[in-house]
């Protein structure tokens, strides 16, 4: 396993080529495929009716290794100006992350005793879901969400938040103006910052010494073992594991001292960063353990990631021989979720209106549009019940659990679930 010090720098200037993308991280060039998934449209593009006879631009979704660094990445071919400018995801429509949400809160006021005399910033706040509980309990906070339209559902629900992306030039605005953070707070947003130097940069600075930063993230492990292909998309430009987050994090001057293994998206980790010469925060056994799994994985040797595509198309091939045998037997299967990842493995696998009826969603945002690139139509949650679809394919399968409580009555009119991930599978 390669070593990282801190203050290194990335490996200069890779010989230039235009065909080869180079790594965000560290500069090597991209020579090696993980997953090629073909040509997709963004995930969260959702189509107008108004809009339905017009063309849609559609991008390679191809996921490349870094052989230096082992960072898995998609090359940028749209800004994060285009891509989170008007953001349809909402974290409060979900019961299970609203709850995780709560529970984080507890544990780290618990643990590191914040109070009313600390500063919580967190980075892609969305709606304020989050930072409302430390709020309930008299803490100060700061959200920064790029999305205006999500940062402006923040400002209304009573949260203070900056509508702009964050790095190294919005940390210097801050400290500017005396503001410094106690706790730095980023849950499923480091996958989605094409500048991950400027964005761990901006954390270093913005940072009291002393002070505590977690991130959650998708555990690329995770989604090698189990077949999550779908999480792959374009608004997530990284993929990660903790042996590429620490080198980007010693990079930077921080060190990774405690890291959690959590449910949530399928299996995530949540890391405990801090200045790498604060002596008050000794790395834990955690950090270890975890990088000796990963390494007992081979996340350290290509010939993994090389296997991952060979899967991915089997799984595929799996699918669609389910969903083509259902529907050649006259029966109708409707997808809930009009999710990102289900965008993904819709468009991958080729599946639209002749196999999926319409896609329900809570989210009021979503309903009455169109998925992109498959173009299903987006119907209210209600329509289940006036529907009554004898198969209900869920598409956010790291809810299934949710998902399945709340539309149990399908199965008084015989109705059964379709789980995709990581094989699909029929629940009764």
């Amino acid at each position: 396993m390669k070593e990282y010090r801190a203050g290194v720098e990335p490996i200069a200037e890779a010989l230039p080529n235009e065909n080869i993308p180079t790594c965000r991280f560290c500069g090597a060039q991209l020579n090696d495929v993980f997953v090629d998934l073909g040509m997709s449209p963004l995930s969260n593009a959702y189509i107008t009716k108004s809009n339905l006879d017009k063309g849609e631009k559609f991008y390679p979704l191809k996921a490349y290794v870094c052989s230096s660094c082992y960072l898995v990445q998609l090359q940028e071919f749209e800004t994060p100006d285009v891509i989170f400018s008007d953001y349809a995801y909402f974290s409060s429509y979900s019961d299970t992350w609203l709850e995780h949400a709560r529970r984080y809160t507890d544990m780290m006021i618990e643990r590191f005793h914040f109070s009313e005399d600390a500063l919580i910033v967190e980075l892609a706040s969305n709606d304020g879901y989050l930072l409302k509980n430390f709020v309930a309990k008299g803490i100060p906070v700061i959200g920064i969400e790029p999305a205006e339209n999500v940062a402006e559902a923040a400002i209304k629900n009573g949260i203070p938040t900056i509508a702009k992306f964050f790095g190294v030039s919005l940390a210097k605005e801050l400290v500017s103006e005396g503001k410094t953070a106690d706790l730095i707070i980023g849950n499923n947003v480091l996958a989605h910052v094409p500048d991950i130097n400027d964005f761990v940069g901006g954390i270093k600075i913005l940072l009291k010494p002393g002070g505590i930063v977690t991130i959650e993230f998708p555990h690329l492990l995770n989604l090698i073992e189990q077949n999550q292909f779908d999480t792959i998309y374009h608004e997530h430009f990284s993929y990660l594991s903790l042996i590429a987050v620490r080198a980007v994090f010693e990079k930077h001057g921080m060190k990774i001292f405690d890291v959690d293994e959590i449910p949530t998206h399928g299996g995530s980790l949540r890391i405990y960063g801090a200045h790498i010469d604060d002596a008050g925060k000794e790395v834990r056994s955690s950090v270890p353990l975890l990088l000796k799994k990963e390494t007992n994985a081979e996340l350290d040797n290509l010939a993994v990631y090389h296997n991952f595509s060979q899967r991915v198309n089997r799984l595929k091939r799996s699918i669609l021989d389910t969903l083509i045998k259902i529907k050649n037997d006259n029966k109708k299967i409707v997808a809930y979720g009009a999710a990102a990842k289900g965008n993904t493995l819709l468009n991958f696998c080729g599946i639209r209106t002749d196999i999926i009826d319409y896609v329900v969603d809570r989210n009021p945002h979503k309903a009455g549009k169109y998925l992109p690139g498959t173009r299903i139509p987006i119907l209210d949650v209600d329509e289940i019940k006036t529907g009554q679809p004898d198969y209900l394919f869920i598409l956010p399968w790291n809810l299934q659990d949710e998902i399945i409580e709340q539309n149990s009555f399908i199965r008084s009119w015989g109705g059964k679930f379709i789980v995709p991930i990581p094989d699909i599978r029929i629940i009764d």
